[in-house]
């Protein structure tokens, strides 16, 4: 894969040193749409309004990288990785012995990720501050290319699987929908099955795997994101069978959703619309599916290092950003076609995060926890009695 990868690597860095697009004058007088690929390589489809949002976009990624270099110049190349304090505001009590430099990088540090990390850094960042680089380490330095090799040519349901959904993953990508592309994919994904059986492969997970794919540097370092996404960041069971930790989130998603946003939970009770409708696809694809991927990437910056908590910032921001329009609705399809036109356009992270974390009000990882364990019992309670009358049916078919 290195010699793809390389390429492509090349292709990104160029892509980001292209002049800032200028459509033609046609063009902006119609208003017509438009297409282009992005920094990391999808198609983008939008109106001149858009592709002016995304050159705003792209040079505030250019000034965020001068932060960075800056602090890198004057702190350390690895200056992020001193003691965190990540949680201050969640209550943590400092130790006496955490000194006030280290306090001070945590809070620039969250600061700073809220604001974004520049492409190029992503990948080393992510990896050390995500926990992969400490999962890894716990291993032998063979693990990834041991476990592709003893696992090559198995088949199994989570293999079938994945060889149904490589051509559907982000089709027409200039890399990723290519023979080495799928290759890459299917060594990332079938690997994981095997590490983790519980889990094995569910849909969206390609999603979510191929972009990890583009952003870091290597097959292996993908690998490992996704096995600390699993792991450690996200809530346990999402990609499970019965997917239980999924229908968890919908539950607290839907509660958050009446406490932030109680006039939007209201109208949509009374349309009798269930989020889930929407709000599936962003939890278990994390946004890869529904936002322009430098927004995706711009929550995942957060996710990282704040933790799942942030896919609840995002979801309700989304639903908060178009609550007007959401209450003028009253059709469940117009509802949904408010939202996916807004996912679909949001090429301004920044839009997104604002109202994120500045609109909808403060949550921390524990509040979260503790709504989780309150609607837990009844999704197992709801799941056991779909598979009981599943097993009905089939005894009845009999």
């Amino acid at each position: 894969m290195h010699g793809a990868q390389s390429k492509r690597d090349l292709a990104m860095e160029l892509q980001a040193q292209l002049p800032i697009l200028r459509p033609s004058i046609h063009t902006r007088r119609a208003n017509l749409t438009v297409k282009f690929q992005d920094l990391y390589g999808f198609t983008v489809e939008g109106n001149v309004d858009d592709v002016n949002v995304l050159n705003e976009v792209r040079e505030k990624v250019r000034q965020q990288g001068r932060v960075w270099w800056a602090l890198e110049a004057s702190k350390g190349a690895n200056w992020y990785l001193q003691p965190q304090v990540s949680s201050l505001s969640e209550g943590i009590v400092l130790k006496s012995s955490l000194k006030i430099s280290a306090l001070a990088n945590a809070m620039t540090l969250k600061k700073l990720i809220r604001k974004g990390i520049p492409p190029v850094l992503r990948p080393k960042v992510w990896f050390s501050l995500s926990g992969a680089a400490k999962k890894k380490s716990t291993v032998p330095e063979s693990y990834y290319n041991d476990l592709t090799k003893a696992v090559e040519g198995k088949v199994t349901p989570a293999t079938r699987q994945i060889d149904h959904d490589l051509p559907r993953t982000f089709p027409g990508h200039p890399w990723l929908d290519t023979p080495q592309g799928h290759a890459a994919l299917r060594r990332v994904l079938v690997g994981y099955s095997f590490r983790d059986s519980d889990v094995g492969y569910c849909q969206g997970l390609n999603y979510v795997a191929a972009l990890l794919l583009l952003v870091m540097k290597t097959e292996e370092d993908a690998f490992w994101m996704l096995a600390v996404l699993l792991e450690n960041v996200l809530v346990n069971d999402c990609y499970t069978n019965n997917l239980s930790g999924c229908h968890v989130e919908q539950r607290v998603f839907k509660d958050l959703l009446s406490k932030k946003c109680p006039r939007i939970a209201a109208h949509l009770e009374a349309l009798e619309f269930d989020v889930s409708l929407v709000t599936t696809e962003w939890f278990l694809c994390l946004f890869a599916k529904s936002l322009p991927s430098e927004t995706t990437l711009r929550v995942w910056d957060v996710l990282f290092y704040e933790g799942a908590k942030v896919l609840f910032h995002a979801a309700l921001a989304i639903f908060k950003m178009k609550e007007e329009d959401v209450l003028l609705a009253h059709q469940v399809g117009d509802v949904i076609n408010i939202i996916q036109r807004t996912t679909h356009h949001l090429f301004n992270p920044d839009e997104l995060l604002t109202v994120a974390f500045n609109k909808i009000g403060f949550m921390t990882t524990n509040t979260i926890s503790k709504q989780r364990k309150k609607q837990e019992p009844e999704v197992m309670k709801e799941l056991d009695e779909r598979l009981r009358r599943l097993n009905s049916l089939r005894e009845d078919d009999r």
